[in-house]
């Protein structure tokens, strides 16, 4: 099916991200949450971005700011809707995302299909909240959205190949790169990517270094654009520390097991950038 009007239901970093890509690309998008404050400074973000997407030529064709802003809509209920593509973009809880999955589930066309933007959550287990096993999808965006070319598409047990084909159409038609990922805890990005952020974590704990000089290292020495701790930041800790439990468990090996530091960060609600406080300071 042709995906034209999309709700993406979450108005974080994560959801702002993808309306904004999506609109870019000419599609029609609902944005939902909880509050209103929140779809206010995500229209205020994604104005932002599309700016600096237009400045770029990163607009798809006849799509201007004016037109792509004329396609969102913002809204704190979307139960009279009626969508081709749901994507759920909650916190990385599973009972948060199994309530609000089944709400999105009586929204979306018959011949639609319903997403998680789950970062490593069995795609399977959360498909059973919707009743629509067949229709539904993972679908991993990187952060930040806009910038981040790839997107990990991962079919459940029940997926049509029909959801699955869709799914990857509509990543291509927005820019994306699409990963077909088997429904493994983690799936690839995140099973090869947080242990790592976590080991920077205990080689913190054990006085290796100090958070800057972690950060340099694999920078200077790895090549990497953004020193560990500093991305573990950028992600959440709380987010970094719900994956790797969900790799504990789905895996049962102790080289998954949180930093305890970690876990005490996120105890004292320094999750990094969002709440001003993680490894780093930030301001507000």
């Amino acid at each position: 099916m042709a995906i034209e009007h999309v709700l993406v239901a979450g108005a974080g970093q994560m959801g702002t991200g993808i309306a904004q890509v999506t609109v870019a690309a000419g599609l029609k998008v609902t944005l939902y949450d909880i509050a209103q404050t929140q779809l206010d400074k995500a229209r205020e973000r994604i104005a932002a971005g599309l700016a600096k997407a237009e400045k770029r030529g990163k607009l798809a064709e006849g799509v201007t700011v004016e037109s792509a802003l004329s396609s969102l809509s913002l809204t704190t209920d979307f139960s009279g809707g009626e969508f081709d593509l749901a994507i759920e973009v909650a916190p990385e809880r599973e009972d948060l995302k199994r309530e609000l999955l089944g709400r999105l589930a009586r929204v979306v066309k018959s011949d639609g299909i319903i997403a998680t933007n789950t970062s490593s959550l069995s795609i399977t287990r959360l498909a059973t909240a919707t009743g629509r096993m067949e229709s539904f999808v993972g679908m991993h965006f990187m952060n930040p959205v806009p910038v981040m070319a790839l997107v990990e598409v991962i079919p459940g047990l029940a997926t049509s190949d029909a959801a699955r084909d869709a799914a990857i159409a509509f990543v291509r038609r927005i820019g994306k790169t699409p990963s077909v990922c088997k429904d493994l805890p983690g799936f690839v990005v995140n099973r090869l990517l947080i242990p790592m952020l976590n080991e920077a974590c205990c080689a913190l704990a054990d006085g290796a270094a100090t958070p800057s000089e972690i950060d340099d290292a694999m920078k200077l020495g790895a090549g990497m654009p953004m020193g560990p701790l500093a991305l573990a930041d950028m992600i959440g800790l709380d987010t970094c520390l719900a994956i790797m439990e969900v790799l504990q468990r789905g895996y049962g090996e102790d080289k998954y097991r949180p930093s305890p530091l970690l876990r005490q960060y996120v105890d004292a609600g320094w999750l990094g950038r969002k709440s001003g406080r993680g490894f780093y300071k930030y301001e507000a």
